[in-house]
């Protein structure tokens, strides 16, 4: 060996015994990848390289110089075998980047992955010289490569402990937490709250099935379209979290609306309610051990707030069925068994109590063969009270309407004798009047009740004269009463504010206005006819929620 071949020999051992201390000085991947590529790029005068390491059983380029982001992004995918090098698409990949030498990273373990090299400034190819260094380059290479992934994956798994200990601090601390709320709407807001801190979310909701009513409890979606979505859903058939790919393929409705997980929250493994979730801040998909705790919460959420439920069915359950044997048989004859037959009218009505109990009265009184009562109230409350007071009023109106007394002032004793006998802000709206089949004549006295619709030619002249509420104070002043004379076709509705104040799902009320149209609309069939189909409407208008109020519509028609 001659003295220039010593002098490279000596240079290319000092290269490695340097190139060995700085790779083995860090544990850090990248600074490891990039002095190996550059390492071999600057001995060999070359300006384009990268390395592919095996992940998930794939070559994935982890580290390159002088390749565009594009062709990173579009590395084919290829495992490394006997043949790898004869791949059609990799050989064609090679050529376009103008890679001209690839070298395995082999370690104990096997291939690691492969240095692609491209041509030299020279042109000239690599000689054995250049193979024997480039692959002693790699072989001690490759215990540095091999230690930094396991550190990387030793790193990976600690932090997923850390968060997986985290997480079982945060559902130990929400169970605790979850115990001490008595609403399920609080319930709900602490489980957004976590969720929301866990996984920043914009949008999400909580949905329960409540005695088979679905409930949305929270939401930051358009609650109206979730809510028409939802309830095509049969709950039963969702065990699992749903995400987004097969929301997008199966419930199209949903997705739109920007729900990415589904998430079901079981108790005994039935469903009880759903988690939906919209997409991350971050844009992060939600991972699987980020699904099993959003599980996990919504399992906690769902125990607390079905014991909540349970308890206070049974609370309620106990105090309505005290209540109920009391007022049952008060309410139970208070309302007419059957409308008396005329031949100038007809009459129809229908009384909807939003409990079994309710607060609603009408009344039709025969006070002779020619003329009768006819009366509406509402009481104010429900339960065992409202049944008292409205007992009250039918015995001094059933009394009263007799006596042959002015109408006027026989409200104004109704009025002293209902003041009398209530206490506690109790009162009564009141709509009465007498009806006569004779001469057609209709008196009536409006105490401060919703008033009553006379529909003639299809316009709307509203009853309204009268005086205040009935208990509230004695009275001072005399309640005003009016006359008309009814006409053939006439209408007569007379209601509660139940009905123009029955609320949607959206917390809209029905109204007047809406009200109003459908007595124009129906005023040409009988009364019984026109009850029908306002009751269909109010009904359809309402469906899927519960009503604070009972619901009576009384309406005569002149024949």
């Amino acid at each position: 060996m001659n003295d220039k071949e010593n002098i490279r020999v000596k240079r290319n051992l000092t290269a490695l015994v340097e190139f060995s201390r700085l790779i083995n000085s860090s544990l850090d991947l990248n600074f490891i990848l990039n002095n190996i590529l550059l390492t071999c790029m600057g001995k060999f005068f070359v300006t384009k390289g990268f390395i592919a390491l095996k992940i998930d059983n794939h070559l994935k380029i982890t580290s390159s110089k002088g390749i565009p982001n594009d062709d990173i992004i579009n590395f084919p995918i290829i495992k490394i075998s006997n043949d790898y090098l004869e791949n059609k698409e990799f050989k064609e990949y090679l050529s376009k980047n103008r890679i001209s030498s690839i070298f395995k990273i082999d370690a104990a373990q096997g291939c690691m992955g492969i240095l692609g090299i491209g041509e030299r400034l020279n042109k000239q190819p690599l000689n054995d010289d250049d193979h024997e260094f480039l692959l002693t380059i790699l072989n001690i290479s490759a215990s540095a490569v091999h230690n930094s992934i396991m550190i990387d994956e030793l790193k990976n798994v600690n932090r997923d402990l850390d968060k997986r200990i985290q997480r079982l601090n945060s559902l130990f601390e929400l169970s605790k937490e979850f115990g001490m709320f008595s609403e399920s709407a609080k319930v709900a807001r602490l489980l957004i709250y976590s969720v929301i801190g866990q996984f920043l979310v914009s949008k999400f909701a909580v949905i329960i099935l409540e005695n088979s009513e679905i409930k949305i409890v929270e939401s930051k979606f358009d609650e109206f379209e979730l809510s028409q979505s939802i309830k095509k859903f049969n709950f039963n058939t969702i065990t699992n979290p749903i995400p987004k790919a097969e929301i997008d393929e199966k419930y199209p409705l949903l997705f739109n609306l920007g729900i990415e997980l589904i998430v079901p929250m079981q108790l005994q493994n039935e469903t009880k309610g759903l988690i939906c979730l919209g997409k991350r801040i971050s844009n992060q998909e939600f991972s699987k051990t980020d699904i099993e705790f959003i599980y996990s919460i919504g399992s906690l959420a769902i125990i607390s707030i079905e014991n909540q439920r349970l308890f206070k069915e049974a609370l309620e359950k106990q105090k309505l069925e005290e209540e109920l044997e009391i007022a049952r048989g008060i309410q139970k004859n208070l309302l007419p068994h059957s409308i008396p037959k005329f031949d100038r009218f007809e009459i129809s009505a229908i009384n909807l109590s939003s409990r079994q109990v309710g607060g609603d009265y009408y009344d039709i009184i025969t006070l002779d063969e020619n003329n009768y009562c006819i009366a509406i109230g509402d009481v104010s409350g429900k339960g065992v009270p409202a049944a008292l007071l409205m007992a009250n009023i039918q015995a001094f109106l059933r009394i009263i309407c007799k006596q042959g007394m002015n109408i006027s002032d026989a409200t104004g004793v109704i009025n002293n004798l209902i003041t009398s006998n209530t206490s506690d802000g109790k009162f009564i709206t009141f709509f009465w009047g007498m009806l006569n089949e004779k001469n057609l004549n209709f008196e009536y006295v409006n105490a401060g009740h919703n008033p009553p619709l006379l529909i003639r030619n299809k316009k709307i002249h509203k009853l309204e004269r009268g005086g205040i509420i009935l208990g509230v104070m004695k009275t001072n002043l005399p309640y005003d009463s009016e006359s008309v004379i009814l006409e053939k076709d006439d209408v007569i509705v007379l209601f509660t504010d139940g009905v123009t104040e029955a609320k949607n799902i959206n917390d809209d009320e029905f109204s007047d206005e809406r009200f109003e149209a459908l007595c124009l609309k129906y005023s040409k069939l009988s009364s019984s006819e026109m009850i029908e189909k306002i009751n269909i409407e109010i009904r359809k208008f309402s469906d899927g929620t519960f009503q604070s109020d009972d619901i009576t519509i009384l309406i005569l028609k002149v024949i």
